[in-house]
């Protein structure tokens, strides 16, 4: 390489969705979100809540701004310049790039994010101190658990984007996130999975009521027999 890269690269401007778009998200479930996107747009399950089983709803659900932090394996400086330009209701996507066995971040460092105001903490790599994290009631979704501890060399990067479990994420962008998993909203999509969700939602709950009061139909199973796509046989 001719020229070295910059050890750490700061995107402070870049496109953020309004507090009523963030707002639209809040209480809805992440299984309407993907339907919302042609039932995709959730980060792989390898990425689950870490307080899952504390039963505390708010230690799981948490809708927010993504600031994501591309990290070099084992690597947490972008992470860490994350804190740098968090803004209020930001949820830190830390990408670990393939790093394994390595925690992303830790106890003291998820205080601060909470100090500042962060909806919740993301990464594809593990997380240590599960107490202390607990203490400091900042919903994380992570792969696990690792006492290892990283690096700060760089390079590294913040604000820009990265692939998080399997699926793009760039700053800017909504992270809706539950017990099923994190699930993310393009920022260029926003406004359309807003005025989709209304809709499924609205289905989701009459369909709750007739299931409530008994039905136990597949009326596209019935309408494939009758009109011959499909066949019953002995």
């Amino acid at each position: 390489m001719i020229h070295e890269p910059p050890i750490l690269t700061i995107r402070e401007n870049f496109p953020r969705p309004t507090a009523a778009q963030v707002a639209a998200f809040e209480g809805i479930p992440t299984g309407y979100v993907c339907d919302a996107m042609e039932g995709q747009g959730a980060m792989e399950s390898l990425i689950r809540p870490l307080f899952a089983a504390t039963g505390d709803r708010s230690l799981y659900t948490t809708v927010g701004v993504a600031l994501v932090a591309e990290n070099g394996p084992a690597e947490i400086l972008a992470t860490m310049g994350a804190l740098h330009i968090l803004q209020k209701g930001d949820i830190v996507v830390a990408a670990m790039n393939g790093g394994k066995n390595c925690s992303a971040s830790g106890d003291r460092f998820c205080g601060m994010l909470k100090n500042k105001g962060a909806a919740g903490f993301v990464t594809d790599g593990e997380m240590r101190d599960y107490e202390g994290i607990l203490e400091t009631r900042l919903p994380v979704f992570c792969t696990g658990l690792s006492p290892n501890s990283p690096y700060s060399n760089g390079p590294a990067r913040v604000g820009f984007g990265a692939v998080v479990g399997g699926r793009q994420v760039h700053s800017g962008d909504i992270i809706v996130a539950d017990i099923n998993g994190v699930v993310v909203v393009p920022f260029s999509r926003i406004d359309e999975v807003i005025a989709t969700i209304g809709e499924i939602s609205a289905a989701e709950d009459a369909l709750d009521e007739k299931v409530r009061n008994g039905f136990c139909e597949m009326p596209a199973i019935a309408a494939m027999i009758a009109d011959g796509r499909a066949k019953i046989v002995d």
